[in-house]
């Protein structure tokens, strides 16, 4: 069999197994836990006598080459889960004795094992036939990392290895440059060099935002609040600490605890929310409501708290709190499909806005949820019903549901094409029947709606992360925190260059100056770090002919335009909300 006729999975997951050999020829002592492949190559853990450095890599490296070019052979073989467990402990494997034991408890009677030249694992395969079915040059050690065995704090930390793999040198060459170009791209830094937030040790996990983050952050909440009032929705306001017993009739008590915080009051139990969702219910309930109300359209920019461990924490793309851009849609049972259909046509028009292409993903019922299997299985009929009849391609994203209803996932790809999970929307039918709600069908008899959840941006804070990478911190005009930056030649200029500032400011335009006192070389350059999207230079020419000469930092361009002209220009720009 030629190598390319494995696929990606069976070779990244072949080559966690030569990686764990390496390591063991390099540390004879380390204890193995798992190594599974993942979306851009593998990792495995370990217990190490010592801490990996960097420089541990390339030796690693270069030992699972020597690995593949022996050619060693997969083979797989069971054992009965007693002799596998004898035979774990006999080689001090005290994490994979854990796993076979904990199958043991199970009901399971045997277990599988891999063995390649003297590497033996405990695993369900596939794999190659061979080791020199691997290509030497389609993979590369990546990182070190810290990981807690079985994800629990509570238990030992490990030191896991990353590693990319695919199928050619040439797509692994591409990734690296996508990662080179990611890292310059990174949102923190530039947030940084932007004066856009910041994250500090008095709050781990929580993003402070700066006067210059907050106008972009309000500018994309006004986008919001637009598409929000275009497509029918009321926006409404529901308070972030609620009693505990609201989170056990929802069903986060049973489903969700762990990732939530919780405090006193008056002697009472409450909880800080995780979502929104349940303080629009109790809006819902607050009065009865009649058949010709609906679709009832609430939006909400609910501020939420979730229990992050600190290791998974990252920027604005992991914090413990954040603004859901969350709504909730009470419709008939008549009325489901045209309401999905609306979402989806709002999030298409929300993600072309920032010029984002997506795939859709229809997340199906996880192993914990609420809620019959019949409503389950209705519910998961009429999403697949809804993308067909749309003609939206989708694929199915087995058992990731939300634990009340299954939902659409929408993976927005970036301009150097990395994937984000952003929106979601989500079909409920259990909710309603958890909190009773009702409303007058046109019989005048009493029935339960239906409740859409939905989130399009799916957190401010997220979402302006992602924005910053796609954008490389050069802001369209619209969402820039500066639009215009003034620069005059010399001294003599400054005032022409103050009279546009106060013109352009009273008329809404947010501008900033840099006086003459450094060269006009080096205030250029400042002032291109900073990615604003227009610099105006101005000497005798601009001065006497009432213009300025205009930089867009988009594509480099240079011209001189009268100044009414720019403004007609940029403002245009900025009503529009165009890229």
């Amino acid at each position: 069999m030629s190598k390319k006729e494995f696929p990606i999975e069976t070779k990244r997951h072949s080559l966690s197994h030569v990686m764990a050999q390496a390591v063991l020829e390099m540390f004879p002592e380390a204890n193995l836990a798992i190594g599974p492949d993942i979306d851009t190559g593998f990792y495995y853990d370990f217990d190490l006598p010592r801490t990996l450095i960097p420089e541990d890599l390339p030796i690693i490296e270069k030992k699972m080459k020597h690995i593949i070019k022996q050619n060693q052979k997969f083979e797989s073989y069971t054992e009965p889960v007693d002799k596998a467990i004898k035979f774990l402990k006999a080689t001090k494997q005290s994490y994979k004795v854990e796993l076979v034991s904990d199958l043991k408890k199970d009901g399971t009677k045997e277990v599988s094992f891999y063995k390649n030249g003297p590497f033996v694992d405990l695993c369900k395969g596939p794999h190659v036939d061979m080791t020199g079915n691997l290509q030497i040059g389609t993979f590369k050690l990546h990182k070190i990392a810290g990981a807690y065995w079985r994800g629990d704090e509570k238990r030992p930390m490990l030191q896991r290895i990353y590693a990319l793999a695919f199928d050619t040198k040439e797509d692994l060459d591409e990734y690296l440059r996508m990662m080179k170009e990611a890292e310059k791209r990174d949102h923190r830094k530039l947030g940084k060099e932007l004066d856009l937030y910041s994250f500090h040790e008095e709050g781990v996990g929580f993003p402070f935002w700066h006067p210059k983050g907050m106008i972009l952050r309000e500018n994309l909440v006004s986008y919001w609040r637009d598409i929000q009032k275009k497509y029918g929705y009321q926006e409404v306001n529901t308070p972030i600490i609620l009693r505990e017993e609201l989170w056990h009739q929802s069903g986060h008590w049973d489903n969700y605890k762990e990732n939530m915080y919780f405090t006193k009051i008056d002697e009472e139990d409450y909880a800080i929310k995780p979502m929104n969702c349940p303080g629009g219910i109790l809006i819902y309930k607050n009065s009865m409501h009649s058949y010709r109300e609906f679709p009832l359209r609430w939006g909400e920019l609910g501020l939420v708290h979730r229990n992050e461990l600190s290791g998974v924490l990252h920027g604005l793309f992991r914090v413990r709190s954040f603004t859901q851009d969350d709504a909730h849609i009470f419709c008939t049972k008549a009325q489901v499909k045209d309401e999905l259909k609306k979402v989806l046509e709002l999030f298409t028009e929300v993600y072309s806005k920032f010029g984002f292409e997506y795939r859709v993903e229809l997340s199906t019922r996880p192993e914990k949820y609420v809620g019959d299997l019949k409503m389950w299985d209705n519910a998961e009929k009429i999403m697949n019903e809804v993308v067909k009849e749309i003609k939206m391609d989708y694929t199915i994203n087995e058992g990731d549901g939300a634990f009340y209803g299954p939902k659409f996932d929408f993976h927005l790809k970036d301009c150097i094409g990395r994937t984000w999970q952003c929106g979601t929307c989500q079909l409920d039918f259990s909710m309603p029947e958890r909190f009773e709600m009702e409303y007058i069908n046109e019989k005048g008899e009493k029935e339960r709606p239906v409740m859409i959840h939905r989130t399009v941006l799916g957190s401010i804070e997220r979402f302006i992360g992602i924005l910053t990478e796609h954008f490389a911190g050069a802001f369209p005009s619209w969402l820039a925190p500066v639009q215009v930056v003034l620069i005059p030649v010399a001294d003599v200029h400054e005032k022409y260059a103050m009279d546009l500032k106060q013109k352009f400011f009273d008329i809404g335009i947010r501008v900033e100056f840099i006086d003459a006192s450094e060269t006009l070389g080096k205030r250029i350059r400042e002032s291109e770090k900073q990615r604003i999207p227009y610099m105006l230079v101005m000497g005798d020419n601009e001065v006497k002919g009432k213009s300025v000469t205009v930089r867009d930092y988009k594509t480099k361009d240079q011209k001189e335009m009268k100044v009414d002209k720019f403004v007609e220009m940029i403002q245009k720009e900025v009503m529009e909300r165009n890229l």
